[in-house]
């Protein structure tokens, strides 16, 4: 996992992290969305983001998208799924150059896991429409439908306040790290060679500017299925090892399990997450 700790003191040196933020270049193409820091947030450990679904309404209570992994009580075991569970998080919203604007705070996790996918998504004491009004920030779409291998995407963490570009490289049947397994991950091109604290960090197709996924793993050693070093299974079995390889788990399958109000339901029609 792209741990929700802080990455050793030699890992960032490498990476780079003590240098000015990237910013998103502007697109050449005219459809193309501008992605920066607005709607994202910086978690105690981790990075996140303020979504919404495609039918949300603008008085619904805010959401925050961000790991299973990154959960404050800690990891969900293989096959756990946390509901309804009470929650006093806060959250650091930041605007569209990655400066913190406002401190949002979680009344409940509303759904925590990292069986087949890697999410926690808190519900806040606010509202979309009074975050933009007091604030001018909007919050990322998620998009409902697959994204597409090749695709221009960027990864933006609100941790580290650094944005990460690069393509969708394909997709993983299984992708398996020490006890968990999630199924049909994104895999990223090289570019996106993202470290702890980017765990949690909302993936964003460049062409729409809607959330695609979210940022998960990478095999930082070279190891094979353990933790850290996530492994790639075909339908067939077959193992590969992609060291220095990135991963993030797709969000598409989400919207179809909220109802009205930004309410969970996983009974609704479509909805595919684990139940408890």
């Amino acid at each position: 996992m792209n741990k929700p700790l802080l990455a050793a003191l030699s890992s960032l040196a490498i990476a780079g992290v003590g240098a000015a933020p990237a910013v998103a270049a502007p697109q050449a193409k005219a459809p193309a969305a501008t992605v920066d820091f607005a709607g994202t947030v910086s978690l105690s450990n981790c990075s996140g983001s303020v979504v919404r679904f495609p039918n949300s309404a603008d008085t619904d209570p805010a959401l925050v998208l961000t790991n299973g992994h990154c959960l404050e009580t800690g990891f969900p075991g293989p096959g756990e799924v946390i509901t309804g569970q009470s929650s006093s998080r806060s959250f650091g919203l930041l605007n569209s150059s990655g400066s913190k604007v406002a401190t949002l705070r979680a009344n409940q996790v509303v759904y925590s896991t990292m069986t087949d996918t890697d999410i926690t998504i808190y519900r806040t004491t606010t509202t979309y429409a009074k975050i933009k009004s007091s604030y001018g920030i909007s919050p990322l779409t998620l998009q409902d439908t697959h994204p597409a291998a090749g695709s221009a995407i960027k990864v933006v963490s609100g941790y580290w306040k650094r944005i990460y570009s690069c393509n969708v490289d394909g997709f993983v049947y299984r992708l398996q790290e020490g006890d968990w397994t999630w199924k049909d991950s994104l895999r990223y091109t090289s570019a996106c060679n993202t470290i702890g604290g980017t765990s949690g960090s909302p993936v964003i197709d460049t062409a729409t500017g809607k959330v695609v996924a979210v940022n998960n793993t990478g095999n930082e050693d070279g190891e094979r299925c353990t933790e850290n070093n996530p492994c790639e299974v075909d339908e067939n079995g077959n193992v590969t090892v992609r060291k220095g390889i990135n991963y993030a788990e797709e969000t598409y399958i989400i919207p179809a399990c909220f109802t009205t109000g930004n309410k969970l339901n996983l009974d609704a029609s479509g909805c595919t997450l684990p139940k408890p």
